[in-house]
C-alpha cells in the first residue's frame, strides 16, 4: 500500500494539472534581453548563463517525465510551444553552434529533425512538435510564438505561455511581430513586404493558400494591408539570436 501510494505521488506530480512552467518563465527573464544585432531587434538569449542555471536541468528532468495526453486544448498548446522553444535553446546549447541553429545540421539531415529532447520518456525533435502537433491543432498564430533560435524568428517572451491567458499571448505575439517593419510586415510605397513565415506556411493562414488569403489574414491585425493583392517577403536572418 504504501509503495502504491508513492506512485500516485510520484505520477500526481507530472500530471497536467501540476505542471510548473515558472521555473522557464524565471530563466526567460534572467537570461533573455532586447537588443539590436544587423538592424534587426530580438529578445537575445544568454545561452551560456541558461545552461548553466540549475533551474535549467531541473525542468528538463521534469519535462522528461510529464505525460501530456490528458491535456486539454488549451493546456496542449501552451504545452508544446514552451516545450518547442525550450527545447531550440537545448538545442544551441548542446551544440553551440557558431553562426545558426541550421548549422546543427545539414541538407540532408535538418536540424528540426535532430533529436531535440525526452517529453514522456520518448525522444522528439522540432519538426515533430511543429508539424505533427501544434500545426495539427489549426491555430496559425503559434507561427508568432515558436522561436527556432534567429534574429528573424519572433522574439521569445520573457514569460511561460499559460493555458489560462494563452489566447491572450498569442494575440499579442502577433501584433507585436507584425509590427515589427524588420520581420513581420513593411510597406514600402505600393509595395508590401511580409514575413517569409507566411510562404512556408500559407495553409495554415488562408485554405487556398492564395496571396490574397494570407493579406486578408493580416488585414485583420493590419488594415492598411487590405489593400494589397500581391506582396513581397523579407530576408530571413537565421544568424542565432545571441547576446
Amino acid at each position: 500500500m504504501r509503495i502504491l501510494l508513492l506512485c500516485l505521488v510520484f505520477i500526481s506530480q507530472y500530471s497536467s494539472a501540476n505542471f510548473d512552467w515558472s521555473n522557464y518563465s524565471k530563466l526567460l527573464t534572467k537570461y533573455t534581453a532586447i537588443a539590436e544585432v544587423s538592424g534587426i531587434h530580438s529578445n537575445l538569449v544568454d545561452y551560456q548563463g541558461f545552461g548553466q542555471d540549475p533551474l535549467y536541468p531541473a525542468l528538463l528532468e521534469r519535462l522528461a517525465l510529464f505525460d501530456s495526453t490528458a491535456l486539454t486544448d488549451n493546456e496542449k498548446l501552451a504545452f508544446y510551444i514552451n516545450a518547442y522553444n525550450l527545447l531550440a535553446i537545448k538545442l544551441v546549447i548542446d551544440h553551440k553552434p557558431k553562426k545558426s541553429i541550421r548549422d546543427i545540421g545539414s541538407w540532408f539531415s535538418p536540424v528540426w529533425q535532430k533529436p531535440a529532447g525526452v517529453l514522456a520518456g520518448k525522444t522528439i525533435s522540432l519538426d515533430t512538435i511543429e508539424h505533427k502537433i501544434l500545426r495539427k491543432m489549426k491555430e496559425p498564430r503559434i507561427h508568432f510564438a515558436l522561436v527556432c533560435a534567429s534574429l528573424s524568428c519572433p522574439n521569445l517572451r520573457t514569460e511561460a505561455y499559460d493555458s489560462q491567458t494563452i489566447d491572450r499571448q498569442l494575440d499579442e505575439q502577433t501584433k507585436l511581430f507584425l509590427a515589427d517593419k524588420n520581420k513581420g510586415i513593411s510597406i514600402q510605397g505600393n509595395t508590401v513586404y511580409i514575413s517569409k513565415i507566411f510562404n512556408w506556411f500559407s495553409e495554415d493562414f488562408t485554405q487556398d493558400k492564395s496571396e490574397q488569403g494570407v493579406l486578408k489574414f493580416i488585414a485583420q491585425y493590419n488594415i492598411e494591408v487590405g489593400r494589397f493583392s500581391r506582396y513581397k517577403t523579407l530576408d530571413y536572418n537565421w544568424q542565432l539570436n545571441r547576446q
